[in-house]
């Protein structure tokens, strides 16, 4: 039973030990899931963290490869070019002396991306939960809304963990609301979406990052040592997140990436809004197209193809307040 004294997703993990926190949409989006992994490790958890991966996992040496489409990354892994996020988040794990692995999937489509789940599941001698984690909200899109955001790893992600039932609790958990406008997406439809997944029993409330915890602190940290490392490429979304966390508000810059948008830092991006994986995945309209996807490019053309099959589309609307 949930409680106001304790956040929902938190409620769903109390019995669970062993945690995989996983970032769904590539990039740098297991950072989002930091904050989230460090609070379940002070509560006596055993936690991994993984990512689906953009890097160039095909230059890597052959002893980090657990099982086809999964390596295991630490701080001195070496790889070709300095775009890296998983072993960035190794390096700043292992700076505070924190186990510092960070497993890297493959950006395939979804039966091999549940292979290389599984494979992670078995080298890890089982797991009761896998919490997958968005940098955005884009991942709430069910498929008829007018924009999507950018669907295919989200969707890759969910469609592999969805379909791991072996794993008792699977959660998904977005941090950064807001931040998808900037692709397209109408933030009042991911309201309608969660007002849809909280009637099914799926949604699981949201809750804010507080900058003056150890998670948030630490989670500065590390989103700042990201941007020295790779300041060619330095996450948008971690950025904007960073910024609504320390208070800042409006058209913050933090990086010449964003130098030709105008930006809306506000403290909803530092909120997570958790919902039941399965019954994310139940609510979405093409995700069971998507099953025997082996290529990222396939999910994309799947996802055309019943755009391109729908009498309408849901439109944009106004935020009323």
């Amino acid at each position: 039973m949930f409680s106001l004294q304790q956040p929902g997703l938190f409620t769903r993990l109390v019995d669970a030990q062993r945690i995989l926190v996983a970032g769904a949409g590539g990039g740098f989006d297991v950072y989002a899931g930091l904050p989230l992994a460090l609070a379940l490790r002070s509560a006596g958890k055993q936690v991994h963290l993984a990512n689906l991966s953009f890097a160039d996992l095909y230059g890597l040496d052959l002893n980090v490869w657990l099982e086809q489409d999964v390596a295991a990354v630490g701080p001195d892994t070496t790889a070709r070019g300095d775009y890296f996020p998983e072993r960035t988040l190794a390096q700043w794990l292992h700076l505070h002396r924190l186990p510092s692995t960070v497993y890297a999937l493959s950006r395939t489509g979804v039966a091999p991306l549940r292979d290389a789940y599984r494979a992670l599941l078995h080298h890890l001698g089982g797991i009761d939960a896998i919490v997958l984690v968005d940098g955005g909200t884009d991942i709430l899109m069910r498929g008829d809304e007018h924009g999507l955001g950018t669907p295919e790893e989200d969707m890759a992600s969910l469609g592999a963990v969805a379909g791991l039932d072996e794993v008792p609790h699977r959660l998904v958990a977005c941090l950064g609301f807001g931040v998808d406008a900037y692709h397209g997406v109408n933030h009042s439809l991911v309201l309608e979406n969660l007002a849809a997944l909280d009637r099914d029993g799926a949604y699981l409330g949201a809750f804010s990052l507080p900058r003056d915890s150890r998670e948030g602190a630490q989670y500065l940290d590390a989103v700042a040592h990201a941007q020295r490392c790779t300041p060619d490429h330095p996450s948008i979304v971690n950025g904007s997140v960073a910024a609504a966390v320390r208070g800042d508000f409006g058209d913050v810059r933090f990086t010449e990436r964003t130098r030709d948008s105008e930006l809306f830092i506000n403290p909803l991006m530092a909120l997570y809004f958790c919902v039941d994986a399965v019954g994310l995945a139940r609510r979405n309209l093409y995700l069971d197209r998507l099953e025997k996807t082996a290529l990222t490019r396939q999910i994309s053309s799947i996802i055309a193809e019943f755009r391109d099959e729908l009498p309408r589309q849901r439109q944009p609307r106004a935020f009323p307040h």
